[in-house]
């Protein structure tokens, strides 16, 4: 039976969306241009919010299109511009790089990714062993790699032990174009150990998310916004480490004790097991590997294993922007494993690509936010208090608004603002150095709340394994909770009880620098 165009044009509209989804997303298309009107500033609000809708119903439809398409009517009507847009892009140049080069670098690195993690997954039977080093192993990357990379190292993992188990459960070990996003191949008798190891890997990939953000809050390559924050304090790498460890180092503390905890007790869809189905084939698989590996073969695992120095090495002295020696590893591993052909370099970026696109449609949210002066009100209440007070509040102020917003903006709002407070006075240094530590701890621990707090969470929940574990915004955000409450608690403790004295105590020893230079610290101009 014909149908007519305009049931054609609305069934290609998001495709196979459901249809609720469908009309919603329209809902807010006619909704957002007559509350503009009304009133710029709840516009933006809603904005964000349906945004924030569209990354949590990543698994019906890929926030992209939707999340576009309400950003691109938000320039049409007012809200923002393409030229900020633009600059909120360019600004986070460093992320946008990361991403098109070094999670593609990273999948030239994963067959020696597969060998130690095989090992370490067989070796380790031990479920809450096993997860105390996923998590202190990503928080230690971390401290030294971007978040975003080691949560793309542990992708590559997940989805090559999915991969392995799926293919043979299904029948199809000797095909290599397995389609393993579909069970309809899968034996009866093995569809519970199948979602028995979804739930193992599950919890393997929220503990190294969790993990990364533990680590990540340390030092100033962690995330991207502590470079931000150092590049204003003028810290270097060892100052901002030092700086950041009254609160750092107890809550990571506490987060590997709450990993422990969370295995011993199952609570909150942890303490999944392994089935022995899944650790015999696994087993095998790697007797197998051992077994054909080559002399060729070896070589190329002792190239990457050199190329993985570099890149730590690399990271840790800032030797060049993230993205660059994401595009260094790219050229290294494929030159000396002998990926030459275009087709077969092509498959490294079909897993960022769509990505990148998401996050600067971020950014133009960003801008909105921006522009209609979404965060000032929060900002100048913070900055009406003083002392312990005004610290907690900047912790707790940079933690709700990261879980809403995305950690990055929100850590580059406020240090531009506190920068701008010093140069006119009203600020101390002392006060600015102590306020850039909370600001820091604030926007990293807190935005484990939410996939969109972090950049590194969003790309697990938008990432090819998140539909393969059933890993759903609202399932990551449940298993998120209790390390949500835990580093929040721990950090806000931290900064209140100690964060002063130690700071001095510091300084007293001469482990941090006394600054007393003003314009280190100003605008972006550098007044």
């Amino acid at each position: 039976m014909a149908i007519s165009t305009f049931e054609a044009v609305y069934r290609n509209f998001l495709g196979p969306a459901p249809d609720w989804y469908k009309k919603t997303i329209i809902g807010f298309l006619f909704l957002n241009p007559i509350l503009f009107s009304l009133d710029p500033y709840i516009a933006g609000w809603a904005l964000v919010i349906e945004f924030i809708f569209t990354l949590a119903m990543a698994l019906k439809c890929y926030p992209l299109q939707p999340g576009g398409l309400l950003l691109i009517e938000a320039i049409l009507i007012g809200m923002t511009t393409p030229q900020h847009m633009m600059l909120e892009i360019t600004t986070n140049i460093e992320v946008v790089l990361l991403l098109v080069f070094m999670v593609a670098g990273i999948y030239f690195m994963k067959d020696l990714l597969m060998f130690l993690f095989t090992k370490l997954v067989i070796k380790v039977e031990n479920k809450t062993m096993l997860s105390v080093a996923f998590i202190a192993s990503s928080a230690f990357l971390s401290a030294f790699l971007d978040a975003l990379t080691v949560v793309a190292v542990i992708i590559s993992v997940g989805l090559g032990f999915y991969s392995i188990y799926h293919k043979i459960a299904s029948g199809k070990e000797f095909h290599h174009d397995h389609d393993h996003t579909s069970d309809s191949n899968v034996d009866t008798p093995q569809h519970g150990d199948l979602d028995k190891f979804r739930a193992f890997l599950r919890n393997l990939m929220m503990h190294s998310a969790v993990g990364t953000a533990l680590g990540g809050v340390m030092t100033m390559v962690g995330e991207p916004q502590n470079l931000i924050i150092a590049e204003k304090a003028s810290w270097g790498f060892g100052e901002f480490f030092v700086r950041m460890s009254p609160i750092t180092i107890p809550v990571f503390v506490f987060g590997v004790i709450t990993a422990f905890l969370l295995e011993k007790t199952k609570t909150f869809s942890y303490g999944a097991q392994m089935p022995n189905s899944v650790r015999h084939i696994l087993k095998d698989y790697d007797k197998h590997m051992d077994s054909e590996r080559t002399t060729r073969d070896k070589a190329r695992l002792g190239v990457q294993a050199l190329i993985g120095i570099w890149l730590i090495v690399g990271l840790a002295g800032h030797f060049a922007s993230v993205g660059l020696i994401g595009l260094s590893v790219i050229i290294l591993a494929t030159a000396m494993s002998g990926i030459v052909e275009e087709h077969a370099l092509g498959k490294a970026f079909e897993e960022s690509l769509p990505f990148t696109a998401l996050l600067c449609v971020f950014f133009g949210v960003v801008a909105v936010i921006v522009d209609q002066g979404l965060f000032l009100p929060v900002i100048e209440y913070v900055l009406s208090f003083e002392g312990e007070a005004q610290l907690v509040l900047f912790f707790i102020a940079n933690g709700v608004l990261s879980m809403v917003s995305d950690n990055v903006f929100v850590g580059t709002v406020y240090i531009n603002e506190v920068a701008a407070a010093l140069a006119k006075g009203e600020i101390t240094r002392d006060q600015f150095d102590l306020l850039a530590v909370a600001i820091n701890t604030g926007t990293n621990l807190p935005s484990v709340a939410t996939p969109n707090g972090q950049a590194a969470f969003l790309f697990l929940l938008t990432s090819a394994i998140a539909p393969l574990l059933k890993l759903s915004y609202g399932r990551m955000v449940y298993m998120a909770l209790p390390y949500t409450v835990v580093l929040t608690i721990v950090g806000l403790a931290a900064t209140y009880l100690g964060l002063i004295d130690l700071t001095q105590s510091l300084y007293d020893m001469h482990l941090i620098n006394h600054h007393t230079d003003l314009p280190s610290v100003g605008g972006g101009d550098g007044h």
